[in-house]
């Protein structure tokens, strides 16, 4: 009796587009929508246009994360290093994000004013990237994260940024 062995070829799984993923799962949930992709701040973003955006939004964008987190949920399991994917709809992040950084400017404004460190927040991890990212780039001051609720939100103090002693 001859023995052959088989020899196991790694499992290689197709490229998934995040667009026609997300272009599905909203096709699926019967919303007209129309999703095109472009690049915010080095990441991939979904845009979707669409007549009733409140319904995909939801209040304070909780619909908008969900499907974001989904979304960036299959995409790691098809691929572990997939790039994370952003996903707005009708530029609500965009708004959203201008609004982060001008509240982040006001706190900034006090504290170059009086020197007492100012808190801001609560703010999702997806929030508090944003503000850490525009801070960042200042010189004088500096954004630290708080301890955070059950929900994961937390608190940020901005205050002047210690000198590295020499």
């Amino acid at each position: 009796m001859e023995t052959t062995t088989a020899t196991e070829s790694p499992v290689v799984t197709p490229a998934v587009d995040p667009r026609e993923v997300l272009q599905t799962m909203l096709d699926r949930l019967g919303v007209q929508t129309k999703v095109e992709q472009y690049t915010m701040d080095g990441a991939p973003l979904l845009h979707i246009a669409t007549a009733d955006p409140g319904r995909l939004i939801g209040r304070g964008g909780q619909t908008l994360n969900s499907l974001q987190f989904l979304l960036n949920r299959i995409l790691q399991r098809h691929n572990p290093d997939a790039p994370r994917v952003i996903v707005d709809c009708e530029r609500y992040r965009e708004r959203q994000r201008d609004d982060l950084i001008k509240e982040a400017l006001q706190a900034a404004e006090k504290v170059r004013r009086w020197g007492e460190p100012v808190e801001i927040g609560p703010y999702s991890a997806f929030d508090r990237r944003i503000i850490h990212r525009y801070m960042e780039r200042n010189p004088e001051l500096e954004v630290v994260s708080e301890q955070g609720d059950e929900s994961g939100n937390k608190k940020m103090i901005v205050r002047i940024r210690e000198k590295p002693s020499a």
